[in-house]
């Protein structure tokens, strides 16, 4: 499936490589194989390589007959991608490749995420490594780690591991777009105790499932409003509990799986008098359609499912319902402020990300994304206000910085100059308000690395809606390899 979607696409090498890699897991902590791909391809380009400790890989590619005394340039990317599949979808990410299929001008993949993120860049690299006809400057080309759950590579290089001054990180998702900042960010998890009891008389034991939203990456799409399941059926459980004659028992909350994706899906467990079974019915099916109003543009496929399910253990006390519930509830989630400075850049944002149930309690995973840092404590410092209302214990992750924007780069200037003379218009520049290596690596190395970000056109990233537009991939790289000439 994957050849037959690739043929004829151009550039061949590039497609050739997003296939070949496609076909390796590659979820964040499971790249190994990956980078051993890389490795063993660029060994038989007869490039050299070297791997540091936590496992970030750089390909040195020697500079042309002539351009020896060119400036080092450093291309970036990441290894991993994010792991997310429809429901009913049969996709194991630690052993399945991602089958993908053309539509139209795009490329995407069967109901899972497609790995252009960032697939296309590490596919583009290698093809650029591999391209014997270039003129250009000695290279050093950056494979890193764990983007995407931790930022693990960035933050673990090693001073001298790359010695090139000018970086080009290939991560972004707008072709035509050059970046030069970025967003901060941390997570804050907490975790609710509960108490249970058993549930005695006559009852119904429901599963309540909110299904087909959109989703997205929680910083580049947090701003399009899209619906969060985690909070649809928090109001729809709010709502079944307000509605029905002796109050409903909940049992377990399960929903999002990624802290940087805003969830598509979520389900609880409840329990109602058997009596109120109709009723439990009756509201689902009023807030499908509050919410299929309320998000008629960005999710119209919004769905409030329930079943019967089995035979319910003993469920959460009536304290530990209303903690939870209201938590979840009181929890800010999407933009919190636009900047004042860059126009439509999110400034501050905030992403109810996951919750799960389990012995200790129901534990929320949310995530902080700001251009500021003082802004980016403050709204991990609100959720965790709220949490503490609720009798939550908290973590705080240490976070990473933003990378701050230098609108006097040099590399910025020949970067428009040479997008001007490719494709006769000014290409935008922009910040992205979502977490790139940019900074970190900057920082890691010893700083004073001049850089910019830029890449083709990724819609949907971080869901299975994902999909990549085909001419930008052109588009991307043409301006990727003339980028690497003119700089030599």
């Amino acid at each position: 499936m994957n050849e037959e979607a690739i043929n004829g696409l151009k550039p061949e090498r590039v497609w050739f490589y997003f296939s070949e890699i496609s076909a390796i897991p590659r979820g964040s902590k499971n790249e190994k194989a990956v980078l051993e791909y890389i490795k063993k391809t660029a060994a038989a380009m007869g490039l050299k390589s070297k791997q540091d400790k936590v496992g970030n890989v750089v390909v040195m590619k020697p500079a042309s007959q002539g351009k020896e005394q060119s400036p080092t340039v450093v291309l970036q990317v990441h290894t991993d991608m994010v792991c997310e599949k429809n429901r009913d979808v049969q996709h194991d990410f630690l052993k399945d490749g991602i089958k993908f299929h053309r539509e139209g001008n795009f490329i995407k993949a069967d109901g899972t995420t497609l790995g252009s993120d960032d697939g296309i860049g590490v596919a583009s690299l290698l093809a650029l490594l591999e391209d014997k006809s270039l003129v250009h400057g000695p290279i050093e080309g950056l494979f890193t780690i764990d983007e995407e759950t931790g930022l693990t590579g960035a933050n673990h290089i090693e001073p001298g591991f790359i010695t090139g001054k000018i970086m080009m990180n290939l991560d972004s998702e707008e072709e035509g777009v050059l970046y030069i900042g970025c967003a901060g960010g941390l997570d804050t998890t907490m975790t609710i105790p509960v108490k249970r009891k058993a549930v005695a008389g006559k009852v119904s034991v429901f599963t309540v499932m909110v299904r087909g939203l959109k989703g997205g990456h929680s910083g580049v799409d947090i701003h399009l409003g899209r619906a969060n399941a985690l909070k649809l059926l928090t109001r729809t459980l709010m709502a079944i509990d307000s509605g029905t004659k002796m109050k409903m028992k909940l049992v377990s909350l399960e929903g999002g799986s990624k802290h940087n994706a805003i969830p598509r899906e979520a389900e609880a467990t409840i329990v109602v008098p058997a009596a109120d079974e109709a009723k439990v019915r009756e509201i689902a099916a009023e807030c499908e359609a509050t919410f299929k109003n309320a998000f008629a543009t960005t999710d119209p496929d919004a769905k409030v499912l329930v079943e019967k399910a089995k035979k319910a253990k003993p469920a959460f006390d009536d304290k530990s319902k209303a903690a939870v519930l209201d938590a979840l509830n009181g929890f800010p989630h999407g933009v919190i402020r636009m900047s004042s400075d860059i126009p439509d850049l999110v400034e501050t944002s905030t992403n109810v990300a996951v919750m799960k149930t389990s012995a200790a309690g129901v534990t929320i995973v949310t995530s902080q994304r700001s251009s500021i840092e003082s802004e980016k404590d403050m709204i991990a410092a609100q959720v965790a206000s709220v949490a503490k209302l609720a009798g939550a214990r908290i973590k705080v992750s240490d976070g990473y910085p933003g990378w701050q924007p230098n609108v006097g780069s040099a590399v910025l200037a020949k970067g428009k100059n040479v997008y001007r003379s490719l494709y006769g218009k000014e290409p935008a520049v922009k910040a992205i308000h979502a977490g790139l290596e940019c900074g970190i690596i900057n920082d890691r190395v010893g700083g004073g690395v001049d850089t910019i970000s830029f890449g083709p056109t990724i819609i949907g990233p971080h869901s299975p809606d994902e999909h990549v537009a085909i001419d930008s991939v052109e588009k991307f790289y043409n301006y990727l390899a003339e980028m690497v000439k003119s700089l030599a």
